[in-house]
């Protein structure tokens, strides 16, 4: 029998510092549960959130990080407060400043950066200029800033650990993990990202129009806060995945085959040119790859339900239907085009995500919006994170004009 905390007794005695970007969110909940259940080998130094003060407050009584960080000034206070009453001397602090130098703060080691959205660039390249082991599951710092942000990985030496299902199972199956990959020079012939569809796979285009955002928000497999689960129903969180997997491993858009797999059991795959697929599985839960990155190369529980295979229904696989996500074609066509068309194209479509969740525009409407702020946009080279920003801010500030014209229109 395999004797599972055979990689535990080989593990550095000393407990690493571990700073969450984005602590109250879904992704920051569940590193902590790997933490608790590997406490001997993890600390939280830092945890940052936005205005959750509830949240928050669970885990500073629960974990006792160092530093807890808000980037709202008013709801830091609060935290302030309800941790003064019980005597917890956790320092706080507000502000978006404090949370770009969350990763500097408390000795910090590891990084797991899962703020959503544009927000988590910086805050993350900070991670990556302190040199530090960064887990990655904010996709869009990537896809904003791409090739800058991998130069960096490589200027400052730091550790760039894929935390996405996908992308982790990508990084699992290639020939040597952590390296790219070398597309008929290591043996590799295709990359094949998995994504389930969301909940309208089967819906009638023709009704699509209609879904609400809790209908959109409903995913069938993967538990998500609601920004990323209308991603998902747009299949626009798997184009983004696809700008991210050419930055990640080196590769180009036609390497890359996007495949519908409703079970989300095999989280992604790699195609030698011998004829053999190399899979990661597992039961759709982000703890897994979470807990991969963080003892890398090492294993440790993840306190995840084993896949049981006695127990799997059939494991299906289709093409994508392009006329029902027309948000990945979106954004291949951005990947296409490079400079700042993946940034434009991010900044788009969170704007109009948060306009549908909002009631505001109809679930259709957002490819509509990303796809007319595009056709209005001159694309330019990124040559700083300062250009990215201002590149992010002119889009947003676009996107709503277009919006505002469309609901004119209607």
């Amino acid at each position: 029998m395999f004797n599972s905390s055979y990689n535990r007794a080989e593990q550095n005695t000393k407990r690493q510092n571990v700073c969450i970007l984005g602590a109250s969110g879904s992704i920051g909940t569940s590193a902590l549960d790997v933490i608790k259940k590997n406490n001997e080998l993890y600390k939280v130094s830092v945890l940052t959130a936005n205005t959750n003060v509830d949240k928050l407050f669970e885990q500073c009584v629960n974990f006792h990080p160092d530093y807890a960080v808000m980037s709202c000034e008013t709801s830091a206070k609060k935290l302030l407060s309800r941790l003064s009453e019980q005597s917890l001397s956790i320092k706080v602090l507000s502000g978006r400043q404090a949370i770009i130098d969350a990763p500097s703060l408390a000795n910090t080691e590891i990084v797991i950066a899962s703020i959503v959205g544009a927000k988590g660039l910086e805050p993350t390249l900070t991670a990556v200029k302190l040199g530090l082991k960064v887990l990655l599951a904010n996709k869009e710092a990537l896809v904003m800033s791409g090739k800058l942000f991998m130069q960096a990985v490589k200027e400052f030496g730091a550790t760039l650990l894929p935390i996405d299902s996908e992308h982790n199972a990508i990084f699992q199956s290639l020939p040597t993990p952590g390296t790219k990959a070398e597309i008929n020079l290591d043996g590799v012939a295709k990359i094949l990202l998995t994504g389930s569809g969301g909940p309208f796979l089967n819906t009638p285009i023709e009704q699509l129009k209609d879904k609400t955002a809790d209908q959109a928000c409903a995913h069938p497999n993967w538990d998500m806060g609601r920004k990323i689960s209308v991603d998902s129903a747009t299949m626009m969180n798997k184009g983004l995945e696809l700008i991210e997997a050419c930055y990640l491993f080196d590769v180009t858009v036609d390497d890359i085959e996007i495949v519908i797999h409703p079970q989300s059991i095999i989280h992604s795959m790699v195609s030698y040119l011998d004829g053999s697929v190399i899979s990661q599985m597992g039961n759709p839960d982000m703890k897994t790859p979470i807990a991969h990155c963080l003892a890398w190369p090492n294993r440790i529980p993840a306190n995840v339900k084993p896949l049981d295979f006695l127990n799997i229904a059939n494991l299906e696989f289709s093409p994508p239907d392009f006329d029902r996500y027309p948000c990945l074609s979106l954004a291949k066509k951005a990947l296409r085009i490079g400079k700042s068309a993946p940034c434009i194209l991010n900044a788009a479509n969170e704007v109009a995500v948060e306009f549908f969740l909002k009631h505001k525009i109809a679930f259709t409407d957002i490819t509509i919006v990303i796809e007319k702020v595009l056709e209005q946009s001159c694309f330019s080279d990124i040559e700083s994170i300062e250009v990215v920003i201002e590149i992010d801010k002119k889009a947003r500030e676009l996107t709503e004009i277009v919006i505002k014209h469309l609901l004119g229109e209607h």
